[in-house]
């Protein structure tokens, strides 16, 4: 769940639809306990949020996915968490029995009613399907003394 690597001010989350059907994770831990949410987690030092949202999605679902655009961003005063819409790559759902009790693809429409998805997860796929490109991955060379950069615009 988190080594001396991880950076506990930096994190990402990632809505996957595939044919309809959003990928969810239960929750083992903490205040989302036993709840359905969208797989992601800590950045670890030295990694781009891009790369932390494809090993969490590894890691925690045995799903390969590409991230595509951002579609929400929070900050407070101790961190930031970024949500990004993604592709799906490769994999088949299966759990990590460690942060999650199960994987599952469910259709978007009930996971948006369901009392077990949480708030913010049904805000994060209602932004994923309603938003009609989000903050897009745009080529740039960033400085090299600032590299891996990246930059995300309309």
């Amino acid at each position: 769940m988190g080594n001396e690597n991880t950076n506990y001010g930096q994190s990402v989350t990632g809505v996957v639809i595939k044919d309809g059907k959003v990928l969810l994770a239960r929750h083992t831990y903490g205040g989302g306990k036993g709840m359905l949410i969208v797989p992601g987690g800590y950045v670890n030092f030295g990694e781009t949020p891009q790369q932390a949202l494809i090993r969490e999605y590894l890691e925690e679902t045995n799903i390969e996915v590409k991230p595509t655009s951002i579609i929400g961003i929070r900050f407070n005063m101790h961190d930031w968490y970024v949500a990004f819409r993604a592709e799906y790559v490769s994999g088949t759902a299966k759990s990590d029995n460690d942060e999650n009790s199960e994987v599952l693809w469910m259709d978007v429409d009930t996971a948006l009613t369901r009392d077990d998805v949480p708030e913010l997860t049904k805000k994060l796929i209602r932004g994923a399907i309603s938003l009609e490109n989000g903050l897009i991955f745009t080529e740039y060379e960033g400085n090299p003394k600032h590299s891996p950069s990246s930059l995300y615009c309309i």
